[in-house]
């Protein structure tokens, strides 16, 4: 057990609000790892389903959980980057509070850093599941070799080096929904980047989830946001200046209605986003339209089916992608075959901007070194 005054190896850092009732079983697979020597750092961002309640409860019974209550909802975005620099330790792993992390995950974690000092971020693939804990689809291996700029990992997956986190800037709410990816991309033009290519943790499906409980009109226009700052990347351009342009426009990339519907889908529902996407989406002639609106309408339609599909094309991409890439051990992501060549500064050239944000300038798509992926729908 970790005294008091001792700076813990790691801190595990949480945003909560309203988690019930997924919330126990976060907690303890936290409290239950291999690895002990870590602080629990948990932001209750306003909640008002009894999940501060019952935090409290858990951080009288462990010395290493450290609660900071929020009278005021912070959001998604600002939650995570105060519960972010509360942290003490020099490694900060993310947890999110409806998720789960395999008993050793944080020390896998951690040897990475030992083993690669270069390293700034360290994160595994996942397993995913429903409410009922039901394991509905593995691991996704196959997008460490897919050429593009979205984060191959869960956010809740990863544990980086809080000097990186700080240089890059930490979470900015203009990327509210996707601070993670925008983070990520940030943290990457830093330091290399390492993936475990084997599931650690448990992302969950759920129907109380962030995205499932938001405002529909807003959700789709950040998530258009994220897509369209992705097409930036994948052409090595910079996106700051689309940020704050959110809502500017009635119509969206159809790419949202897949992004969205997955949440539904998968914590088995039947998503019903067909008419949504013919209303509010940009369509044309070419291919993210057609799988587009596919997808929509085979889901609403035939869920079960379109679930089985998924699970048989996710079995031919992975078996492609170990032919393609050795994943017996951590890979770096981006791959060599994915990543752009672009000079990427180091973090002593950038000590003295730790307050300030890194942006995405032009010519700075993410650029970690050695093999790695990418993640959504």
């Amino acid at each position: 057990m970790l005294a008091v005054a001792e700076t813990p190896k790691v801190s595990v850092v949480m945003p909560v609000h309203n988690a019930m009732p997924y919330l126990d079983i976060a907690v303890e697979s936290i409290l239950g790892q291999t690895l002990q020597n870590f602080e629990f750092v948990i932001l209750d961002d306003a909640s008002t389903d009894g999940s501060t309640e019952r935090l409290r409860e858990w951080a009288s019974t462990d010395p290493r959980i450290r609660l900071i209550e929020e009278k005021t909802n912070l959001g998604p975005a600002l939650s995570s980057d105060k519960v972010a620099r509360a942290a003490r330790a020099p490694l900060v792993a993310r947890m999110d509070a409806d998720d789960v992390s395999y008993p050793e995950r944080l020390e896998e974690e951690l040897a990475i850093f030992a083993r690669r000092p270069e390293t700034g971020v360290v994160a595994c693939l996942c397993d995913f599941i429903d409410s009922s804990n039901r394991r509905v689809r593995g691991s996704e291996g196959w997008r460490l070799t897919r050429r593009s700029p979205l984060v191959p990992f869960a956010h809740g997956a990863m544990m980086y080096r809080q000097e990186v986190f700080e240089c890059a800037g930490g979470y900015r709410p203009e990327c509210e929904y996707w601070e993670d990816q925008d983070l990520v991309t940030r943290m990457a033009r830093l330091a290399p980047i390492t993936v475990i290519p084997r599931a650690l943790y448990q992302f969950r499906f759920s129907p109380t989830s962030t995205r499932t409980a938001s405002d529909a009109a807003a959700l789709e226009q950040a998530v258009d946001l994220m897509y369209r700052s992705a097409d930036r990347l994948a052409q090595n351009q910079g996106y700051d200046d689309l940020l704050g342009t959110a809502g500017e426009s009635d119509k969206v990339d159809p790419r949202v209605f897949i992004s969205l519907g997955s949440q539904l889908l998968w914590a088995g529902g039947r998503p019903r986003f067909f008419r949504r996407l013919l209303k509010r989406a940009t369509l044309g002639r070419n291919f993210r339209t057609l799988s587009s609106v596919a997808w929509t309408a085979w889901a609403s339609l035939e869920p079960r089916s379109l679930r089985a599909f998924l699970r048989s094309l996710l079995l031919v991409r992975n078996l492609r992608a170990s032919l393609a890439m050795h994943m017996d051990g951590p890979v770096a992501w981006p791959s060599a075959s994915v990543r752009t060549l672009v000079p990427k500064p180091s973090l002593s050239t950038r000590a003295d901007r730790s307050a300030h944000s890194v942006s995405i300038h032009e010519n700075a798509a993410p650029q970690p070194a050695h093999s790695a992926r990418a993640m959504a729908e």
